[in-house]
């Protein structure tokens, strides 16, 4: 057996703890930083004690806080251009997946020549970039842990991936406290992602021993504590272990990759700008259902995971999970396929298209092919739940 598990970042976690952010960075060294965060966590007031806590510590800092939902390169081209040179000595990522993103493609750039398209790829950085540290304002995406940047190139309208252990955070600080306020539909989509890194990583192809005790993990905190974490807003104890469940699940796909559910909803993010965790959520049930026959005892694993009766044979549990599934995204609201802005049919084939070429289709259970995709997008697309 032959496999490879990295994890280059310190975790904290404790109730409260962006209070002490300050403290921490002083611990790297840090004096100048950048911050990146979104338009939507700075007006909910989730950085003022972010702020007061680098104020103290004598940090300075300047900040971007107008970060889109799945990052384009041309934001991140003139990020890079406005902060080279200016003494920026590491990045504080606050916000979800697209601000932790968006810090790792400027902090690359801020050491490297170039625009962030020229390092499209695996370990295509020359040497390394100023740290990064992660706080992670919703529970799904993982990505404060793991070494991947998702960037949308703007004139392709294609999510290309950068992959370098370099552009991993070196610290991620887990405040449960900045979810008490997280609106439901957000914790419901950021939910369904971390459910999806979890069983991708389980049932694809780079599985590993670690990621597999990691990922089958995540899928249990999940199939307990993501309904209540979004159906009782109040109910503290679920969003926490919700934070906890997505960190897990980062750990899983960042050292075994996602796979075609991945593909899928990187592309019509490509296209329609469509939220990453609600583009997961509806391609989950029937890529799940697609591959379940390439490997039941896996499948079956997931299945018993979520809860599924452990009386029932692989196959039957199997089968069952594909259906549990299909309740979960309906229960927690999640759209239809048709319900998409801009969806249209006659964009099936690029969908497709884009989904092969995406980095992470090798990984998948079963062997995908552009009519593969087309059917599972058209599949969706006419599914009335």
């Amino acid at each position: 057996m032959d496999f490879k598990f990295l994890l280059p970042t310190r975790v904290v976690m404790e109730p409260g703890l962006r209070e002490r952010t300050g403290e921490y960075l002083c611990e790297l060294g840090l004096t100048r930083i950048l911050i990146i965060t979104d338009a939507g966590v700075k007006a909910a007031g989730l950085l003022n004690s972010v702020y007061a806590s680098l104020e103290a510590a004598g940090i300075a800092f300047e900040e971007i806080a107008d970060v889109k939902a799945n990052p384009r390169s041309e934001d991140i081209n003139h990020a890079a251009q406005m902060y080279r040179g200016k003494g920026i000595e590491g990045l504080l990522a606050v916000g979800g997946g697209s601000a932790m993103d968006a810090a790792k493609a400027i902090s690359l750039l801020l050491t490297h020549e170039g625009r962030i398209e020229d390092y499209e790829g695996s370990f295509t950085l020359k040497h390394a970039i100023p740290p990064i540290v992660a706080i992670p304002t919703t529970a799904g995406t993982g990505s404060e842990v793991t070494c991947f940047a998702v960037i949308t190139d703007t004139v392709r309208h294609f999510k290309m991936s950068v992959h370098d252990y370099r552009v991993g955070p070196v610290m991620a600080l887990l405040d449960s406290h900045i979810l008490d306020t997280l609106p439901a539909s957000i914790a419901a989509a950021t939910g369904m992602d971390a459910l999806t890194h979890a069983i991708e990583a389980y049932t694809g192809r780079m599985a590993n021993p670690i990621s597999d005790g990691l990922a089958l993990h995540a899928i249990r905190l999940i199939s307990q504590y993501l309904k209540p974490a979004v159906l009782d807003p109040d109910n503290l104890h679920a969003r926490e272990q919700m934070l906890v469940a997505s960190l897990i699940a980062g750990m899983a796909f960042g050292n075994a990759d996602v796979a075609s559910v991945h593909c899928i909803s990187e592309s019509i993010g490509g296209m329609y700008d469509t939220p990453h965790g609600v583009g997961n959520a509806i391609f989950l049930p029937f890529v799940f259902g697609h591959n379940r026959d390439a490997d039941i005892p896996r499948h079956a694993q997931v299945a018993y995971a979520l809860g599924i009766d452990p009386n029932l044979s692989p196959v039957e549990a199997a089968d069952a999970a594909v259906g549990y599934l299909f309740n979960m995204s309906r229960d927690l609201g999640i759209p239809r396929f048709a319900e998409v802005k801009g969806v249209r049919e006659e964009d099936f084939q690029t969908i497709a298209e884009k989904s092969k070429q995406n980095f992470s289709d090798g990984s998948n259970a079963k062997e995908m092919t552009v009519e593969t995709y087309r059917e599972i997008v058209a599949a969706a697309y006419h599914f009335d739940a």
